[in-house]
């Protein structure tokens, strides 16, 4: 009997070992359907939220895209408008400053016109100062030649006068002779 002992007893605890083996197979069988079925509803969860914020994002990627577009339409009708009124501007201070350019080159003419008119006069002026200058020294000149004429004419008069026996005194008479 004793050889049957080693027989009874594995055999009976492997018979109480298979009853709580098979009872908590059974409940960690449960215990993982239920935590595979936590899992997969916390995944369809977590992929429902995924869902939810791409969508999101998506949606707010293309409302930002649509205000981005909105922004870059109206900053480049803005700079066009800027740059028309820039050109604008140039083009009227352009007309204005050739405008002016073409008055002040008038006035430039005009007042060279002027400026030969008063150089013509200066010089005109100046010449018949100089030609009666001219005249004035020619008067002093005959006036001095005159002059220089009329002393040796003079001079030769009297020089032909003191020579000539007529305005010569007679000699004096002779003192009467006693008779």
């Amino acid at each position: 009997m004793k050889k049957w002992m080693y027989l009874i007893a594995p055999t009976a605890m492997l018979g109480v070992f298979l009853f709580f083996y098979i009872a908590e197979s059974k409940e960690a069988e449960l215990k993982e359907q239920s935590r595979a079925a936590e899992l997969a509803k916390s995944k369809a969860q977590e992929a429902e939220k995924k869902r939810v914020a791409e969508e999101k994002a998506r949606l707010d990627s293309a409302k930002r895209a649509a205000e981005r577009s909105a922004e870059e339409a109206k900053r480049e009708t803005d700079k066009i408008a800027k740059r028309e009124a820039e050109s604008k501007r140039i083009q009227d201070e352009t007309e204005k400053y050739l405008a002016d350019t073409a008055a002040q080159t008038k006035k430039v003419s005009d007042l060279e016109l002027q400026l030969e008119a008063a150089r013509k006069s200066k010089d005109q002026a100046s010449r018949e100062a100089f030609d009666l200058l001219k005249q004035v020294e020619r008067a002093k000149v005959e006036r001095r030649n005159a002059e220089i004429e009329i002393a040796r004419l003079t001079e030769m008069l009297a020089r032909r006068a003191s020579d000539s026996s007529m305005t010569r005194m007679p000699p004096p008479p002779l003192p009467p002779t006693a008779k």
